[in-house]
Order: structure tokens, then sequence, then C-alpha cells
């Protein structure tokens, strides 16, 4: 379950192996940048790609031929569309 992110402090702390460290620190070397650069960066960027891969929907060709012809030729009302468009409150 995700957690709330606590918006009123812009600090985050990780807690990280020495190795993990040391690599990341090797990277940041021949990238010339700091480890707070580095870090921000790579993280948004899978953060960023993380969100678009689950936020897209991908259709088959036979899914995105289906969902065209359906929006060129939409099929009649069945009675429980019918049923909630009488429900809806008109407006003045």
């Amino acid at each position: 379950m995700p957690r709330t992110a606590i918006e009123d402090n812009s600090r985050m702390s990780l807690r990280i192996r020495p190795e993990d460290k040391a690599l990341l620190m090797r990277a940041v070397a021949y990238e010339h940048t700091d480890l707070t650069d580095f870090v921000l960066r790579n993280a948004l960027q899978a953060a960023r790609s993380v969100i678009t891969r689950a936020e897209r929907v991908s259709l088959s060709e036979r899914d995105s031929l289906r969902v065209l012809d359906a929006l060129e030729n939409p099929p009649s009302p069945n009675a429980k569309l019918l049923a909630a468009a009488k429900a809806l409150p008109t407006t003045p």
C-alpha cells in the first residue's frame, strides 16, 4: 500500500549499503555531478517511466480497430443506458 507523501519537508533520507553507495559515487564521478543530482535525476526518470507504464493503455491492433469501429458505428443504447440517461438531473 503506498504511503502518503509528507509535503512540508523537502528532505528525503535513506539507508544504503556501503557497496551500493560506492557504486553510485563511481557513477557520479563519471557524470561530473553530485550524488543528490545523480540520484534525483535517475529516480525521477524511473518514476516517470513507472507512471507512464501504469497509466497508459496499450491495445492490440485488433482491439484498436474494434474501438475505432465502435466510435464510428456506436451500438444502439440498451435499456440500462436509457434508464441511466433518464435518471440524470436536468440542467436549466
